[in-house]
């Protein structure tokens, strides 16, 4: 059935209009309005050509069921869930993120920003679309449109302390997403000098990729870097919910070490918080967190398992290898800006380069995340598990191996029958000679 293609575990999205068209917006913003109740919901768009004519169908399909609109028009996806937060209002985004141009999806909160994932709401909303059926209200809901987004500049701003902030240099490649109308507006009125790269809205992405996970994405930043003198450089995501660090030496940082660094600002602020971590963070973030009075708690990965642990325990902040960083005064929702102006106050404050500032939070050396395609994903990991039966493990998040001074998590996609594994050990030569030990066995190749 096609929807399942479309519906994965935390949003919608697939290829417009192929798997994604108007006419199924229509259904899906129908079933979300009658799935949640709420007399009002949010709605908000990425730069994709195809967003606008699906959130027009969207919004048809959310007043049938007689629910009002608030079109928030472009913005980011933080900007969706500070809409969602401060309105108390269940909201729809629409944006592919980092996906190429010819997809689109749809990101769906509840109020106050409170994720929709496959056990939360999603599985439910495919089957009402699935069925067919047409909620309609009494009476049709209206349709506002709305600016926040000098509000949500606003909002992002208020997580720093402006009479500490000096005046770095800062690049930002917001690679022609959603960045380029909102990272503007967040640094407005601070002390930074702000360069943006490809900052014109344009999804048909003409300039690169907007996915700064992928390292050959970060090469137009650094070298406008190295070639400015800049301090920083920040690179975003399609829907600029997400952020990754340059250095003043043109050196990506991890976003384990931004979770780090975030952490301890955190803890400064809240002596004693509990920071939340997905599990194949470094093994160096629950270190410092420790260190500076915090309370680590390990999560799965993925967005909706983080925001349920960080309202389990009223964790002050929360970060992801992903570039993922949640905030609990931003209604525990991620945000690239808040993280990247945290890191910015902290340069500020400690009154040297980042490429200084990072050594005490790299403590290890990983392999990044590798893929693989296996046939059976469950016999392999139990396969792999056999193999280590002597060392620590758990199955929080698939398969977790600790031997010591040298771990590895390997765990199912979502989607395809592959085994990502990160691991992580005290050097780059022992990191090389454990990812092909591990990998051999993956892989069948021990035979």
């Amino acid at each position: 059935m096609a929807l399942d293609a479309i519906f994965k575990a935390y949003d919608i999205r697939g290829v417009y209009p192929d798997e994604l068209d108007e006419a199924l917006a229509r259904r899906i913003g129908n079933a979300f309005a009658h799935f949640t109740g709420a007399s009002a919901i949010v709605v908000g768009r990425d730069m994709r050509p195809s967003s606008e004519p699906l959130v027009a169908a969207f919004v048809e399909g959310a007043t049938l069921a007689g629910a009002d609109v608030t079109d928030v028009g472009l913005c980011s996806t933080d900007l969706v869930y500070y809409a969602s937060g401060v309105l108390d209002r269940p909201a729809a985004m629409f944006t592919a993120s980092h996906n190429p141009a010819q997809y689109n999806g749809i990101k769906l909160c509840r109020a106050g920003a409170a994720p929709v994932g496959e056990q939360t709401g999603l599985h439910q909303i495919k089957e009402m679309v699935a069925s067919g059926v047409t909620s309609r209200g009494e009476v049709p809901g209206k349709v506002e449109h709305r600016d926040l987004l000098d509000d949500f500049g606003a909002h992002v701003r208020s997580f720093v302390d402006p009479s500490v902030l000096r005046p770095l240099k800062v690049v930002a490649d917001t690679a022609n997403g959603m960045g380029g109308l909102v990272v503007p507006k967040v640094f407005e009125g601070l002390p930074f000098s702000l360069t943006v790269l490809y900052g014109e809205l344009d999804g048909t992405f003409p300039n690169h990729p907007a996915d700064p996970i992928q390292v050959e994405n970060l090469k137009d930043l650094q070298r406008a870097v190295l070639d400015g003198g800049a301090d920083v450089g920040l690179a975003f995501d399609g829907d600029a919910d997400r952020v990754f660090l340059v250095d003043d030496l043109g050196q990506p940082v991890s976003g384990s070490t931004t979770t780090a660094i975030v952490a301890k600002a955190m803890l400064q602020r809240h002596p004693g918080g509990t920071i939340v971590h997905n599990l194949i963070c470094s093994r160096a973030v629950p270190e410092i967190v420790e260190e500076h009075g915090g309370r680590p708690v390990r999560t799965r990965v993925g967005h909706s398992f983080i925001k349920q642990v960080m309202a389990e325990t009223g964790a002050v902040f929360g970060g992801e290898h992903s570039a993922h960083y949640y905030f609990r005064d931003n209604w525990r929702a991620d945000s690239g800006s808040i993280a990247a102006l945290l890191v910015l106050e902290e340069l500020s404050r400690a009154g040297v380069p980042l490429s200084e500032l990072r050594r005490p939070f790299e403590r290890y050396a990983q392999s990044g995340e590798i893929n693989s395609r296996v046939d059976d994903p469950a016999a392999t990991i139990e396969r792999v598990a056999a193999a280590y039966a002597g060392c620590r493990q758990d199955r929080l998040d698939g398969l977790t191996v600790d031997c010591g001074d040298w771990w590895f998590n390997l765990r199912p996609s979502n989607t395809e029958p592959l085994l990502r594994l990160n691991l992580e050990a005290p050097d780059e030569q022992a990191v090389a000679t454990h990812t092909a030990e591990v990998l051999a066995l993956v892989r069948g190749e021990e035979d």
